[in-house]
């Protein structure tokens, strides 16, 4: 399984564009083949701050998820909307 923690930080006055982008991209992720897990959470602390948390059963599926025109648009516009981080573990 591989699992990804995506953190973003929007840019001032972004954040509500970036959101519904992360919403749409959770919605269709979630019906990808090989996805276990997809969600995005808002920062506790930080109001400018959300991370997606996601997992895939093996390289093969999130290489099948990151072509699919439903991530391409959706990153897209998240990072047009501020910056992003990824963290991957692999077990």
């Amino acid at each position: 399984m591989i699992r990804l923690n995506c953190f973003f930080q929007a840019n001032e006055g972004r954040y509500d564009d970036a959101l519904q982008a992360a919403l749409a991209l959770t919605a269709a992720s979630r019906q990808h083949e090989g996805c276990i897990s997809y969600d995005v959470f808002e920062s506790g602390t930080r109001a400018d701050v959300f991370m997606f948390c996601e997992t895939w059963r093996d390289a093969e599926a999130l290489a099948a998820h990151e072509a699919t025109d439903d991530f391409k648009t959706a990153v897209a516009q998240i990072q047009d909307c501020g910056a992003m981080k990824i963290e991957r573990f692999s077990f």
